[in-house]
């Protein structure tokens, strides 16, 4: 109980940050929505689903096996960090000046001429990323969990600041609605015509200056690169590098090449790039689940290694996703129920609610993603890393199938099932080879329970739409109560257990 106790506290300071990181870049939303067009949105997603997928070939799996090389194999982790700290830097830096001298050629690529300076700033991105990687995984690793969250929070302050910045305030003053005595010194730089140009910016300038901060609080270390310790660990990674790569794919093709996938006119007054800026709006709105999930993987990626030695870990690995489980299918159904008004608040523009039935799909998707890295443990541990990639690439597969087949027909909600197939696909593959190599005995037939229940109530309690908002409100609120109420009930004695642990001092 009192691992469980460990790992909850530091998922839930992992958990506060992001809420609230999350929370504040959530407020981009509306600000986007507001001010840039659909089709500079459609290219935010596009870029960004680009950058989500170079960043795991920048960082080629050495987190996860810097965790495992420098808790169960008897290593100095120091040296562990300095080897693979080292080689990260070179290989990122490597790739970082190759992208920057091909950003032109990339932006005829992609259909962006005119915009090379959108792939630079990309491959600046990318490399700072890289080099912060292993730094903020070190810190996990010492169990700095609230350092890691402050400057994790600070980063996306920065962020959401530089973007308030240029995208409002900047554009506000040189139209001369306020602060004029500025407008000699904006109008300098100020380009009207630049929209997702200042949010590839906001980004490059925020991660610049966190860069040296978290090196700082890391700790010195110097350059090191010993074949003893880093070809093991090369080929601990090497199946996580395709593994994210493969899972990946899904971010590439539900959401970046959602715009080429979609038939031109597919939606009356949009063109394929708007309609695509209008999927990524959506998208943002599963990002509670995928922060719980992130949370959750913060802390738990260390907590598991640090107690692959316990004898009892397989009940505690079972007892973590059950819980895990409860915890983001009741999620799931709160925010499902007030989609709705979730999306009224954060459009500030006409046309995006149309995507809104995706969202429910989305948040399973995201829910099941979080079920297959509880379950990914298994390979982890036993240094069978080859089964995540097999898994994987059959998710990517999934994915390219359910997007060429599905979005042209069903558009939105055919990308929202390309990511909810792909992850319950996996899920499936990872639970059932798990548990011929690394039992565990989940508690399988209610979990599956929890799921399904939890999917109709947040399906249906979407749909409902009496005309009132007043019967709206208490129609989904008695849904979100009817929830909780099996919950209790099926779990009374287990909450009971788990109160008075957490009482303890």
């Amino acid at each position: 109980m009192g691992l469980l106790k460990k790992l909850a506290g530091q998922s839930a300071i992992y958990g506060i940050s992001s809420i609230l990181g999350k929370s504040i870049n959530f407020l981009l939303v509306p600000l986007y929505t507001g001010y840039l067009p659909k089709e500079d949105l459609g290219s935010f997603t596009m870029l960004y689903a680009l950058i989500a997928f170079l960043n795991v070939v920048f960082t080629f799996g050495m987190e996860t096996s810097y965790f495992r090389f420098a808790t169960g194999k008897g290593l100095d982790p120091k040296i562990v960090f300095q080897n693979a700290q080292t080689l990260v830097t070179a290989v990122g830096l490597s790739l970082g000046i190759i992208l920057f001298l091909f950003a032109d050629k990339l932006s005829l690529l992609f259909e962006y001429e005119g915009k090379t300076h959108l792939f630079q700033w990309a491959a600046i991105i990318l490399t700072i990323d890289a080099l912060m990687a292993l730094p903020f995984a070190r810190l996990r690793l010492d169990g700095r969990s609230l350092t890691f969250a402050l400057l994790k929070l600070f980063n996306i302050l920065l962020n959401v600041g530089f973007n308030v910045l240029f995208i409002v305030v900047a554009y506000h003053i040189v139209a001369g609605d306020f602060l004029q005595v500025f407008y000699p010194y904006v109008a300098d730089w100020y380009n009207p015509e630049w929209g997702v140009d200042y949010i590839l910016l906001a980004n490059l300038l925020a991660n610049l200056i966190i860069l040296p901060i978290i090196w700082k609080l890391a700790g010195k270390w110097k350059l090191q690169l010993k074949r003893s310790i880093l070809l093991p660990m090369w080929k601990y990674a090497l199946p996580l590098l395709f593994m994210g790569l493969a899972g990946v794919t899904n971010e590439v093709f539900s959401r970046g090449l959602f715009e080429y996938s979609l038939p031109e006119n597919f939606y009356p007054g949009l063109n394929s790039r708007e309609a695509g800026g209008v999927f990524g709006a959506n998208f943002k709105l599963a990002i509670l689940m995928s922060l719980i999930i992130q949370a959750f993987k913060y802390a738990a990626e260390p907590f598991f290694f640090q107690q692959s030695e316990n004898k009892n870990n397989p009940l505690l690995f079972a007892r973590v996703m059950h819980w895990f489980i409860i915890f983001c299918t009741f999620l799931m159904v709160v925010v499902s129920v007030n989609l709705k008004l979730i999306g009224a608040l954060f459009f500030q523009a006409e046309g995006y609610a149309t995507a809104l039935p995706m969202v429910p799909i989305l948040l399973m998707g995201y829910l099941f993603l979080g079920i297959y890295y509880n379950l990914s443990i298994w390979f982890k541990i036993t240094d069978q890393t080859q089964y995540s990639f097999y898994i994987t690439l059959i998710g990517a597969i999934v994915t390219i199938i359910i997007i060429l087949t599905l979005v042209p027909v069903l558009g939105f909600i055919g990308g929202a099932l390309s990511t909810f197939g792909s992850y319950l696909v996996m899920t499936l593959l990872c639970y059932f080879i798990g548990q011929k190599y690394y039992p565990i005995p989940y508690q399988t037939k209610k979990d599956v329970g929890y799921l399904l229940i939890a999917f109709f109530l947040s399906y249906g309690g979407f749909l409902i739409d009496t005309g009132s908002l007043a019967f709206n409100f208490i129609l989904h609120s008695a849904i979100i109560l009817l929830y909780a109420g099996l919950i209790f009930l099926m779990e009374k004695k287990e909450l009971n257990s788990l109160l008075k642990s957490f009482s303890k001092k």
